[in-house]
């Protein structure tokens, strides 16, 4: 399968420069650039989905420019709807490193050059940024742009001088690729289409060459129909724990797993040419033997081993499905090295009062709420039901429900 047939055929086409996508199949200059803002200290599956398109043109021969936006990141993407709240320089500069190792980790390749465009902005002067770039932009392309008439229209929430010169700074990341690595090509979300079209203009404006776009459609929820994003408030991260003891930006292995393992049938074969490497043979292989035993959930399952060894990597993947197929069973054998186990894989929690733990372990929101679960008959230990708080002496497994666990140790 070429390049051009396999972005088509794993859905990482949309808005693009390019009029004939076999074009990139035999393109000169094999080389892209991709970047991300440091506005967390995790991306999430929403920035994952571009960055498994990246990871399909390294496959093919691309050399990846993969950029965290120290410098953007301290302006902010402009949002449809309202200012970002502006991040300190610190936390920039955190989550600028948490960011950098989830992407090395995902783009796995020697080939790969790593960019902060903070290198090249700390010392710019903003009256030669003006002159050169500013000077290239009229306002009527700059108010025609979307994002600007949402927030200056009608109801609109106005937006910041800041903001609003966003859209020039990332056009002059894609002028500053192009003339100090020849790089002509970005890769890029649906949504960043038209700020990655800045840099195209800038390019043709001022270096009298041509560049281009290859963006991939937003991912949408199948069951909320929102997009995969931090905005929309329905996060899967991809950080396992915490940063800095203090974030609470990130999604455990074990939920990560999880949330692709519960996913409807009618989205199992988008996510799975999304977010996993299995290639058309494979795919097709287990959708056959998913639709002949669809109780099975093989496509499901399928789904979740391979993003989360995308992620994780594959012993995290082995750990989290041994982890499922323990927990769902409906006989267990309550060992240590069992306990032990899930432990590792999933976390512990010390033994104390069972109210105290719920609400530790975040299996309920306060003591009024535990109290409450404890007297519906929702909690359970080590598969016996508890209806009233007692002191937990030993090691073992605290259910909530049908799917929600602490495992105490």
């Amino acid at each position: 399968m070429t390049l051009s047939e396999e972005l088509i055929w794993r859905g990482f086409s949309a808005k693009t420069t390019i009029k004939n996508p076999e074009d990139l199949d035999n393109r000169e200059n094999k080389q892209f650039y991709w970047g991300a803002d440091p506005s967390a200290d995790s991306l999430t599956i929403g920035n994952l989905a571009a960055l498994m398109m990246c990871a399909c043109f390294v496959r093919h021969g691309y050399k990846p420019y993969l950029l965290v936006g120290g410098a953007t990141g301290q302006i902010g993407d402009p949002k449809e709807n309202g200012e970002r709240e502006l991040k300190s320089l610190d936390e920039v500069e955190h989550n600028k490193s948490c960011i950098k190792k989830q992407v090395e980790r995902i783009i796995n390749s020697d080939q790969t050059t790593m960019l902060d465009n903070l290198d090249w902005f700390k010392d710019m002067n903003y009256l030669a940024f003006l002159r050169e770039v500013g000077k290239t932009f009229s306002m009527t392309q700059l108010l025609d742009r979307q994002f600007v008439q949402n927030r200056i229209g009608e109801g609109g929430s106005g937006i910041s001088y800041a903001e609003f010169s966003y859209t020039l700074i990332q056009g002059y990341d894609f002028l500053h690729l192009y003339r100090k690595y020849g790089v002509n090509l970005q890769l890029c979300g649906a949504d960043q289409y038209g700020n990655c079209a800045s840099g195209i203009h800038l390019i043709r404006r001022l270096e009298n060459a041509e560049a281009d776009i290859w963006s991939t459609p937003l991912v949408i929820d199948p069951v909320t129909g929102r997009k995969f994003g931090k905005s929309e408030g329905n996060a899967i991260w991809l950080a396992s724990e915490s940063s800095d003891g203090k974030s609470e930006n990130y999604t455990t292995i074990f939920d990560f797993y999880q949330f692709w393992l519960n996913q409807p049938d009618s989205s199992v074969e988008y996510l799975l040419k999304i977010y996993t490497l299995y290639d058309k043979p494979e795919i097709d292989q287990i959708l056959s033997d998913h639709k002949k035993a669809p109780e099975k959930r093989l496509a499901q399952k399928a789904l979740a081993r391979g993003a989360t060894e995308v992620v994780h990597g594959e012993a995290s993947a082995k750990n989290a499905e041994w982890a499922t197929d323990f927990l769902f069973a409906k006989e267990k054998e309550y060992t240590e090295d069992n306990i032990e186990k899930l432990g590792n894989i999933l976390g512990t929690y010390e033994r104390k009062e069972l109210l105290d733990l719920l609400v530790e372990s975040e299996l309920a929101s306060s003591k009024t709420e535990a109290r409450k679960l404890l007297k519906s008959g929702a909690i359970s230990f080590n598969g016996e039901k508890i209806t009233e708080d007692y002191q937990i002496i030993s090691g073992g497994i605290l259910k909530k429900g049908k799917n929600k666990f602490a495992i105490i140790k």
